[in-house]
């Protein structure tokens, strides 16, 4: 036993204190092109690289304040589910993630819905966050979409997902699988109800949740560069031992091949929903609602 490293050095430092160091927030490097980014440059750009147009993940905080008319919006009440209904272990217990992700997004799960106003009309906003276990779909998920969905029809309000996922829980086995089918009933509500349901896909959707109720809108808008598919590209070139075509799987393939309807730069969704929400229900935007923040006048698309 050291002495002086295990009981003299603590007490020191217990007594004139640790030395004050720089935040490690107070900087971020964008994963695309590696540029180093004020942290409130970034905050006042939406997560978006002044760069090089990278889109980097947001939560429903930002999306909230970014979308609803002045930030105003009332969040719905998460459903009630069995939290570990098949007792899951792997490395450590599935009880202890759902703890460590609840602390670290203070979210109950991983999808958040909430009612207000965008341009004038009254919607359901919700914002499945990658960051809370990858975006999973489990029993939580399916039933807060399924909720916000009724909400939606009950108050006749259009419907908006914004989408972030890696799929089905794997934690919850077969149950998260029926979560397809479900919010896939959850959309049927929407269409025979006659309102709008618009997903904007972000980077990655993925897996059951691309499989299912993420591309089932009227109408597909994704951010540029978002990783959209079933599998992965690893997986697939694995698979059929070949390599895929240039920006196989990204936004702007997609697009160029029909499974999307348009490209938004995050700076313009408000906007382009404004005009859209307008049009799918015949209402004519308030003049000035939905003022969308100045674009880059060259992006490029992310291939990170």
């Amino acid at each position: 036993m050291n002495w002086i490293t295990n009981f003299v050095r603590p007490r020191i430092k217990g007594l004139i204190g640790a030395k004050p160091s720089s935040p490690d927030t107070l900087w971020h490097k964008c994963p695309a092109c590696g540029e180093m980014i004020f942290h409130q440059d970034l905050s006042a750009a939406q997560s978006v690289c002044p760069q090089c147009g990278h889109h980097m993940r947001i939560g429903a905080n930002e999306r909230f304040a970014a979308l609803f008319d002045d930030g105003a919006h009332e969040r719905l009440p998460a459903p009630e589910v069995p939290q570990d209904p098949l007792r899951f272990r792997d490395d450590k217990r599935y009880v202890d993630r759902l703890k460590e992700n609840r602390a670290k997004t203070g979210q109950a799960d991983a999808l958040i819905a909430a009612t207000g106003i965008i341009g004038g009309v009254p919607v359901v906003l919700a914002v499945q966050n990658f960051a809370f276990m990858g975006g999973s779909l489990g029993l939580a998920t399916g039933a807060a979409f399924v909720a916000a969905a009724r909400t939606a029809v009950g108050e006749k309000r259009a419907f908006v997902l914004i989408v972030s996922s890696g799929g089905a829980r794997m934690q919850e086995g077969i149950l998260s699988l029926m979560q397809m089918p479900r919010t896939t009933i959850g959309v049927d509500m929407l269409k025979e109800a006659r309102l709008p349901y618009i997903v904007v896909l972000t980077d990655p959707t993925t897996g059951g949740v691309s499989a299912s109720y993420a591309m089932l809108g009227d109408v597909q808008i994704a951010e540029p560069g978002a990783l959209i598919g079933f599998s992965g590209p690893r997986v697939i070139e694995q698979t059929i031992r070949e390599r895929l075509p240039e920006g196989f799987q990204r936004a702007e393939y997609l697009l160029e091949h029909g499974m999307i309807d348009m490209i938004v730069h995050r700076h313009e969704l408000k906007n382009e929903l404004r005009k859209l929400l307008g049009v799918l229900t015949r209402q004519k935007p308030a003049r000035g609602e939905g003022a969308a923040l100045p674009a880059p006048q060259s992006v490029p698309a992310s291939r990170a």
